[in-house]
């Protein structure tokens, strides 16, 4: 496997205060991360300063995505590349419809036309992956959508999109049961369709049961607090971040 995301004493600010103090890691090709800590710690800030939120800048550091420096780059661009974020709290998008804003977002990262035809194949068979009511894709992008909804589009952009890496922060946030099951088997038929990487945000280890993890960072204040494989996971679930703090 090769070196897909590589980030450097990455530090980041918003509104001149500093965030992240150098936080350092590696994704390879078809691994899986967890990223996981108390709340504020700068996880969601490590993930939007991935994909290039202009909301945070960066400080120092370094952030390259198959050995190229984009650290720089706009995101639109790191989307281009092959990176995807799901957000915490999707927005909604009146008079654009799923199923537009779907097929414009695949033709502008691939730089290619899809027929009409093609694509809702395509999203079709993504939705019943999901177990999505065909309808969603005429109704207004997450207007009127739950919270649930909202979360089950995201998965469904990410099957769509087929990124190569796919940063999902806290996904399963405010789920219930079923919901994190299906959002569970949308992640793991990513996984399964395009071998592609993952940096998932979690306070939830529901969402994990499905997926083989190979690694685990703590983040604590800013910082990388701790490294491990799956059982750490195992071990926070049962004892908390206390000893990390």
């Amino acid at each position: 496997m090769g070196e897909l995301l590589k980030i450097t004493e990455l530090r980041t600010a918003a509104e001149n205060k500093e965030i992240l103090h150098g936080v350092s890691l590696t994704v390879n090709e078809g691994e899986t991360h967890v990223i996981m800590g108390p709340n504020g710690a700068g996880k969601s800030t490590l993930g939007a300063a991935i994909m290039g939120s202009p909301e945070y800048s960066v400080t120092g550091g370094t952030i390259s995505f198959l050995g190229e420096n984009i650290t720089s780059e706009a995101p639109d661009k790191r989307a281009k590349r092959g990176i995807f974020l799901s957000f915490q709290n999707p927005v909604e998008i009146p008079g654009i419809t799923l199923s537009s804003f779907l097929r414009s977002a695949y033709e502008q990262i691939t730089g290619e036309r899809i027929k009409l035809f093609a694509f809702k194949k395509l999203l079709n068979s993504a939705m019943e992956v999901l177990q999505m009511d065909a309808e969603y894709a005429d109704r207004e992008l997450n207007v009127g959508f739950s919270g649930g909804e909202k979360k089950k589009a995201e998965i469904l952009q990410l099957l769509v999109l087929k990124p190569k890496l796919a940063i999902l922060d806290e996904t399963d946030s405010g789920l219930d049961v079923d919901a994190v099951k299906t959002v569970s088997a949308g992640i793991k038929a990513y996984k399964e369709q395009t071998g592609g990487s993952l940096l998932i945000i979690t306070h939830n280890t529901k969402i994990l049961e499905a997926l083989s993890v190979d690694r685990t960072h703590v983040i604590a204040d800013g910082r990388i607090a701790a490294e491990g494989g799956a059982e750490l996971i195992d071990e926070i679930s049962a004892n908390g971040f206390e000893k990390f703090i």
